[in-house]
């Protein structure tokens, strides 16, 4: 297994079992003492901001928000920049903990060794 793992989320509301995917195995690796780091783009920027991640429902699967706070409390959530100016998203307006950053970053950190990326 690696010992770092970069996911990047596209989906939300539009698309939630892919989305639901994503944020679950981002809490699931967190759990289990892997290093996180989880990406929001797409329709998924829109749960950077407090509140959003309530109103997502999908039967049978674990509440966003609860995933989200798991993630935050021992990885790294990171918002795009582009979606985020995109949707008029600042920093000021995003849960406390998750930053905003750009692609070079995701570079970055998906090009460190020993990491696995994958996107959903």
């Amino acid at each position: 297994m690696s010992k770092k793992l970069v996911i990047k989320v596209t989906a939300g509301a539009d698309a939630p079992e892919r989305c639901s995917q994503a944020f679950t195995v981002a809490a699931v690796a967190v759990a289990s003492g892997v290093d996180v780091s989880l990406w929001l783009t797409g329709e998924s920027a829109w749960f950077a901001l407090p509140g959003r991640a309530a109103e997502f429902q999908l039967p049978h699967a674990a509440p966003l928000p609860d995933l989200i706070d798991s993630i935050l409390a021992a990885g790294r959530v990171t918002l795009c920049t582009q979606c985020a100016a995109r949707r008029d998203i600042t920093e000021k307006d995003v849960i406390e903990g998750v930053r905003i950053a750009g692609a070079q970053v995701f570079v970055q950190e998906a090009m460190t060794d020993e990491t696995q990326a994958l996107v959903y």
